[in-house]
């Protein structure tokens, strides 16, 4: 038994509960790559972005991962941007604002959006156009994003932002080692408090990120077959 833990008899449960958390985490944020990536997918096939996909690096930290996810996440806030401008530069602000209108038939929106997109591609499917009025009318998508990249940032500099992904594996002390080092009972108590805060606020905004996307992707899927 390590000198830390005669001293203070609780701390292998808090060791436990913060390797626990950190896992949950990383299973976390493999699902949210993934939905990213299926979203970039969409963006690419259907309106011509060139959005690179991304994986997690193992070799790499918790927070260097934040980062990579928060890029392609802030590239594709610049996507929808993009499209907006183009709908508004190009339509009339009657028709324009019909885009943005509830009450307004979706149908008539899609019409609208392949009209533009036929102007600037030379041609355009019906799904690109479905696609973009999703991503521009959908308010769960864009909040869901901001409120992500703002988790990440949070979790990247929080006490296991410095940790490697890989570190899971290595056994309970070299993890501990490289979390925690000489991390009292009174530091460690904090740790796991703020993180389970964390990770509680991630797991929650990352489950909306994901059936915002998923909403998307599964109407892309319908239309194409």
């Amino acid at each position: 038994m390590a000198l830390s833990d005669l001293l203070y008899p609780d701390n292998p449960k808090r060791k436990k509960e913060l390797i626990q958390l950190h896992q949950e985490l990383l299973d976390c944020m493999s699902a949210n790559f993934y939905a990213t990536n299926e979203l970039v997918g969409v963006l690419n096939e259907h309106l011509d972005c060139t959005i690179t996909p991304i994986e997690m690096r193992e070799s790499s930290t918790v927070k260097e991962n934040c980062e990579i996810i928060i890029q392609v996440m802030r590239e594709i806030q610049h996507q929808v941007q993009k499209i907006d401008s183009d709908m508004k530069e190009k339509l009339e602000p009657v028709l324009y604002q019909k885009l943005y209108d509830i009450k307004e038939p979706e149908l008539e929106k899609i019409a609208i959006a392949q009209r533009v997109f036929s102007i600037i591609f030379g041609e355009a499917t019906s799904t690109a156009a479905m696609v973009a009025i999703k991503l521009l009318g959908s308010n769960h998508l864009t909040l869901s994003v901001s409120k992500l990249i703002g988790l990440l940032a949070q979790i990247g500099a929080s006490v296991l932002g410095g940790v490697s992904i890989t570190i899971i594996g290595l056994g309970l002390e070299m993890i501990l080692h490289a979390i925690l080092g000489a991390m009292e009972r009174s530091q460690l108590l904090t740790a796991v408090r703020s993180y389970e805060k964390h990770l509680a606020e991630f797991k929650a905004a990352s489950e909306k990120y994901q059936h915002a996307i998923h909403e998307v992707t599964s109407l892309v899927r319908q239309q194409v077959q």
